[in-house]
């Protein structure tokens, strides 16, 4: 939810960020409008309800002989209270319902557009090159017994797949790295529920545009499987005043993560990038909005540390306000050089969600200056997930089909230097 301070304020701050996005501005309005019937039908059920105190204290003041005839004013003047107590309830949903269609205002110099409209940052490390014909890391998986995509959609169906032998151990591994990162740098370790209630997935801003991407178990149940942890993550403080007087709370979700990928048919059908299923370790931050800016750049360094300890080449870009989810006020996202792609892919993104997830989720904190209780900031970024597998084995294979493990991750290995094909 977006600051009702602002939109009263600024709407026109408003109106620019949907129009960045390429979202329909006479939302705004819409939005303006709900909120003014909300306010104007909430004062007169609230002046209703205080004439009906006021009567109410009269008619226990009159003489007993006055009474009766105050009793047909005292129903009618209680039905008027109902009526307007409905009237105001109605407009509050509708107001509520106006603002959801709002996403997160984006920050200034977010680039406007879509997908294709992001900023490139930097680029860093050497693309690999290759006296030999690279393989795929399917291919390379496959030699090396690590990736099993044959019994995964024979067992689950399309976009699944096993990781066996050292590919379980490489993940493992990874997720190892990730998480003695995320320690080192004052980050509490969770491992997250996979499944949540819809209001947590709500408050996150997962049930808008992109609600078909998300598994629901509906029916007894009523819950969301995650494709993320940052959902539990950001719920986890839920309805809370959370005490930021000696710094942010930093915390490191482990969880197996599921999207449906709905509208990817026939993308990206070939191994392990978009799938089902993955783990993930994501970092999640709570702080003040005054320096969540700081905190998003923090994640980024992490990321990029983390990329660099594994030798591969990767870039980052600021990504165009279009292509954003609707909570993110601004994102990073860091691609990995794929060779036989010959093309940077994703592998971690980070986004500043400023206030808007914790005002649905009534998060909050007490400033410093003993001012009233205001909404905290919340950001989220990777520090490893599955997909990483596809750039490490392609980046680090050999003509023999044999792959270099990168020297950052061999203690998490036994030693290991060398994944070797299996006979």
């Amino acid at each position: 939810m977006i600051d009702l301070a602002l939109l009263r304020d600024n709407p026109e701050i408003v109106r620019r960020s949907q129009a960045a996005r390429g979202n329909d501005q006479s939302t705004v309005d819409a939005a303006l409008e709900a909120d003014r019937s909300r306010r104007a039908a909430l004062s007169a059920f609230e002046d209703l309800r205080a004439e009906q105190n006021a009567f109410g204290k009269q008619v226990a003041k009159a003489p007993k002989d006055e009474k009766a005839a105050l009793v047909a004013q005292v129903k009618d003047l209680s039905d008027r209270v109902k009526q307007a107590q409905v009237v105001a309830n109605e407009a509050a949903e509708a107001a509520s319902a106006a603002l959801a269609r709002i996403e997160n205002v984006v920050i200034d110099g977010v680039p406007a557009g879509g997908e294709a409209d992001f900023v490139e940052l930097r680029r860093v490390g050497e693309v690999p090159a290759f006296d030999f014909e690279p393989r795929d890391h399917l291919e390379i998986g496959e030699i090396l017994g690590a990736i099993d995509m044959e019994r995964g959609v024979k067992v689950s169906g399309s976009r699944f797949y096993f990781l066996r032998g050292v590919g379980a151990r490489l993940e493992i591994a990874l997720m190892n790295l990730a998480l003695d990162k995320a320690l080192q740098n004052d980050f509490v370790p969770l491992i997250t529920p996979t499944l949540v209630r819809p209001e947590i997935m709500q408050g996150t801003g997962f049930l808008g545009a992109h609600a078909d991407e998300v598994y629901h178990l509906d029916k007894d149940d009523d819950l969301y499987l995650v494709g993320t942890s940052e959902v539990a993550l950001a719920g986890y403080h839920k309805d809370e005043i959370v005490d930021l007087s000696k710094g942010a709370l930093r915390y490191a979700g482990w969880s197996t993560c599921y999207r449906r990928e709905a509208g990817s048919y026939g993308k990206d059908t070939r191994g392990i990038i978009r799938v089902h299923q993955f783990n993930k370790l994501e970092m999640f931050v709570y702080t003040t909005p005054e320096d969540a800016e700081a905190e998003h750049l923090r994640l980024v360094a992490l990321q990029e540390e983390m990329l660099t300890s594994l030798g591969l080449a990767y870039r980052v870009i600021d990504v165009a306000a279009g292509d954003l989810g609707s909570s993110a006020a601004r994102k990073y996202d860091i691609e990995a050089w794929v060779p036989t792609q010959g093309a940077f892919r994703e592998l971690t993104s980070t986004s500043n969600c400023t206030t808007f997830q914790a005002r649905r989720l009534d998060v909050r904190h007490r400033p410093e200056d003993g001012a009233k209780t205001a909404p905290v900031a919340t950001l989220n970024g990777t520090l490893a997930t599955t997909r990483w597998i596809v750039a490490i084995l392609e980046t680090h294979q050999q003509a023999d089909g044999s792959v270099r493990v990168p020297e950052v991750l061999r203690p998490y290995l036994g030693g290991l230097e060398v994944l070797e094909p299996v006979a």
